[in-house]
């Protein structure tokens, strides 16, 4: 390596079994004017020292002690550089207060010369072989399994629940098959009973009952119970679940299953050996610690990448409001393969937008001093996420790409302020794309109206812009692809927003009129289309609760179609302003027609030019790019 008089080069190489490459860490110090400080993640080479070997996350560490050692460079402008490859994390990423840069030489971790860099939370599962015979489960009908031994570094953890090949999500065993889905009998609260045809369950060995599961749609959300027991009596089938989900799936009041002309809730069971019966499927053998695949036609297990998360968070940024992390930006960077196990857990029965139930029950009479009217007492717990954000200031996403995560993508949770997303994608993503703010917490009762006594806990003048989102809800079909809660003074504009199971563009949270800290957010310029694909009583963009100030302007909206499962196929608008919404102006948004929802509305809403008669320049300006009009006609 031939360095200038200025630069001096530091070595450091670090190689563990757990990763799938090596790992060089070289430091080089530049100064030209301002002084400079590289930190170059090689995924090449290894070298022979074992003793001066560094991980990621020791480059990190490093970055952080030149900050606190070299004094004289106390502002310099530090760079973690990564040139292009996959590298495998062992653990999540900490960026913490000690590792802020300044407002004008921020810590920026980048890739290297453009080239495609992917921060993975998985573990590749390899040695993968065609089983002679059918496995003891599968119908005896099937062949072609093929078989891997679960990785030795996921033993020990929460069962693996996704699974990646060549970078598209496998189907893990269910029925009925593709997106066919049956439909229930009757629903017994008092019971905890649940009644479904009995042809739904004949190809079940109810001996191996370990690991099955019901994914059940919910009006706008769906919950997935898992099944304790089976009883099949003539033509029907009596389904129980576990606890704690048992309880809360037939105690809380919303969403609930839907028995109606249009056909009663549908569902599916997920998760049994019996089920393996289609390509692209696959299981876990837990009895001979291995996993089961049917391949796709053409699909060659011997060259076939196969990924398997291990993290369910790779970075979290988080200070105190104190002493917030500030200063940091992620440049072209790539986050890839996070898990969501929470349904192996406890079940997963969420209230709306992936957010857990943990207590809820109705009330009678109605009404609490917060909320005359509320019928229902309900606390969530919040969705996880790969890379969250909480008590940091100016910290800046670019051109960055959230893809194939079990978990929502990016969360800035609270006390942030003055951060920005932009061209960047979020694609394959098992909850909400972006998630922004508090949606109270699980001590809070989730209607009451945030409005802290420290304003500092609010995420604020905050931008999201030019990004591409699409593809979320693959695990929970009730989630969005932008999400924003209690915020104030959020701009989310000019995103491509579309292929989505449910709501493309969500902002607000209480749903009531009350004052909270709501208020001043805009949504503008963004293309919004083909979303709503799974559930209803949804839109193109929806709005919760009094937000003074806020702005809804010059989007586009379209394409959407409900899915022939829905309670009610008629229930879904472009715009949909819903429970409390208040002092909101909705102006000059393009729409095929002039179908939106003023639901429990507060005072103070202006509607003003909205519809098929919209300036087509506005409908031409929309989104982040023009990659997505041809989209819409694909």
């Amino acid at each position: 390596m031939n360095l200038t008089p200025r630069q001096r080069c530091v070595m450091i190489c670090r190689w563990r079994p757990f990763w799938t490459t090596s790992v060089c860490v070289f430091i080089l110090l530049t100064a030209f004017g301002t002084r400079a400080l590289d930190i170059l993640v090689c995924a090449e080479g290894g070298g022979n020292d074992s003793t001066n070997r560094l991980t990621p996350e020791m480059a990190l560490r490093k970055a952080r002690e030149i900050r606190r050692v070299r004094k004289d460079d106390k502002d310099a402008s530090i760079h973690i550089i990564f040139p292009g490859g996959t590298y495998h994390l062992s653990q999540s990423l900490r960026f913490r207060e000690e590792d802020s840069g300044t407002k004008s030489n921020p810590l920026v971790i980048e890739a290297k010369d453009g080239k495609p860099v992917v921060l993975s939370g998985g573990i590749v599962v390899s040695n993968w072989v065609e089983l002679k015979e059918t496995p003891y489960g599968v119908p005896s009908d099937v062949r072609g399994v093929w078989a891997a031994p679960i990785p030795q570094e996921l033993e020990n953890r929460s069962p693996i629940r996704q699974l990646w090949i060549n970078n598209r999500k496998g189907e893990r065993s269910r029925h009925p098959n593709g997106d066919v889905m049956d439909r229930m009998i009757r629903w017994d609260r008092h019971a905890e009973q649940a009644w479904i045809p009995q042809s739904s369950v004949k190809l079940l060995d109810m001996k191996r009952l370990e690991g099955l599961e019901i994914f059940i749609e919910q009006q706008w959300e769906i919950a997935m119970c898992r099944i304790s027991s089976v009883t099949v009596k003539g033509s029907e089938a009596c389904l129980t679940f576990k606890q704690p989900e048992s309880s809360i799936e037939f105690a809380h009041p919303w969403p609930q299953p839907v028995f109606s002309t249009n056909g009663n809730a549908a569902f599916y069971l997920v998760g049994a050996m019996a089920f393996l019966d289609t390509p692209g499927e696959w299981i876990l053998d837990t009895a001979n610690s291995r996993i089961l695949y049917l391949p796709l036609m053409g699909e060659d297990m011997k060259t076939a990448i196969v990924v398997a998360p291990f993290l369910e968070t790779m970075v979290t940024v988080n200070g105190t409001l104190d002493s917030p992390v500030h200063d940091i930006v992620f440049d072209n960077l790539g986050f890839e393969h996070t898990s969501w196990t929470r349904p192996y857990e406890s079940g997963h029965v969420p209230l709306q937008d992936g957010m857990a139930i943990i207590d809820s029950y109705k009330l009678s009479p109605k009404g609490t001093p917060y909320h005359l009217k509320l019928d229902n007492l309900t606390w969530i717990e919040r969705m996880s996420a790969a890379v969250r954000v909480q008590n940091a200031n100016r910290i800046v996403f670019n051109g960055c790409r959230f893809e194939h995560l079990g978990n929502s993508g990016l969360d800035f949770e609270s006390g942030t302020e003055k951060d920005q997303v932009s061209n960047s994608v979020f694609h394959d993503i098992g909850g909400n794309g972006i998630q922004w703010g508090r949606f109270s917490d699980t001590v809070t009762e989730t209607h009451k109206p945030y409005k802290p006594a420290d304003a500092r806990e609010v995420c604020h003048d905050e931008v999201i812009e030019r990004n591409s989102v699409s593809n979320c809800g693959t695990e929970d079909w009730g989630c969005s692809g932008i999400l924003a809660g209690f915020v104030h003074d959020v701009s989310i504009s000019h995103n491509d927003v579309f292929d989505l199971p449910y709501t493309g563009i969500s902002l607000g949270w209480g749903w009531q009129k009350k004052e909270s800290c709501l208020r001043n957010n805009k949504i503008i310029g963004n293309h919004v289309f083909r979303v709503a694909r799974k559930l209803g009583d949804t839109a193109g963009i929806y709005v919760l609760s009094s937000q003074p100030g806020t702005l809804i302007a010059e989007n586009c909206v379209e394409d959407i179609k409900m899915s022939p499962y829905v309670f009610d196929p008629e229930h879904w608008f472009y715009l949909y302003l819903d429970e409390g919404s208040s002092y909101i102006t909705v102006r000059d948004n393009w729409c095929p027609t002039e179908r939106f929802l003023k639901n429990a509305n507060g005072p103070g809403n202006k509607w003003i030019n909205n519809g098929p008669y919209v300036s087509d320049a506005i409908r031409t300006n929309a989104g982040a790019s023009t990659i997505a009009k041809g989209i819409l006609h694909q």
